[in-house]
């Protein structure tokens, strides 16, 4: 299973954090991102499962192939943004990780800009 080989990594990555921020703290603070970056392509990898259910549920339901990108547009940025705030959190960057957080949730808004104008649309056009 694959969360095994994640948790794994998690694990190694962690102790050697642990191990090297002792003698040489900065380094330690290369190797939690370089671990954290493994972990996310192994879960890159398993993304395109995802994509492909989207595309039948696109050609299913007939809805607009750009609202189904548009969502999943916004789940990529809650993910990517969640990764990039605890990578300054690890590195001792409270502040700046509180702003990443700031400008995903600000993407995220922008981007859910044209699902929110198709519902509306929706609603108007059921009213009489």
């Amino acid at each position: 299973m694959e969360i095994i080989k994640i948790i794994g990594v998690g694990i190694v990555t962690s102790i050697c954090v642990l191990v090297v921020k002792q003698i040489k703290p900065e380094i330690a603070v290369v190797l939690g991102i370089a671990g954290s970056l493994v972990i996310l392509v192994m879960v890159i990898n398993m993304l395109s499962d995802v994509f492909n259910v989207f595309n039948i549920i696109v050609d299913k339901t007939g809805v607009s192939k750009d609202l189904f990108t548009a969502i999943l547009k916004i789940i990529g940025v809650g993910y990517i943004t969640e990764f990039g705030a605890n990578v300054c959190l690890d590195s001792g960057s409270a502040n700046i990780a509180d702003k990443v957080l700031l400008g995903g949730k600000i993407v995220i808004m922008v981007l859910a800009l044209p699902i929110i104008t198709s519902l509306i649309e929706i609603i108007e056009s059921i009213l009489p």
